[in-house]
């Protein structure tokens, strides 16, 4: 993950939100005074939250992973299924 200090961060501020959205890849603002922080992309934070809200459902996370070993042929289609 790139870093970059707060001053720098300031100075080219859209430049690294188009780029932190482009690549999909976070950038850490350091801070001297405190604590870091993180910039993330809008679309990959409402990724991570939705995780977030389906892993604490209990047993989502089973069920996902039960879902992905079934294969192919073993699914419902679309048709067959009553939306």
């Amino acid at each position: 993950m790139m870093a970059i200090t707060a001053t720098k961060a300031r100075e080219n501020i859209y430049q690294l939100m188009q780029d932190v959205n482009a690549n999909c890849s976070p950038v850490t603002i350091t801070n001297s005074k405190g604590k870091n922080a993180v910039l993330i992309g809008e679309e990959d934070w409402k990724a991570i939250e939705e995780t977030l809200y389906l892993m604490a459902i209990p047993g989502m996370t089973e069920s996902i992973m039960d879902g992905g070993n079934i294969p192919l042929e073993g699914c419902l289609s679309e048709t067959e299924v009553d939306w």
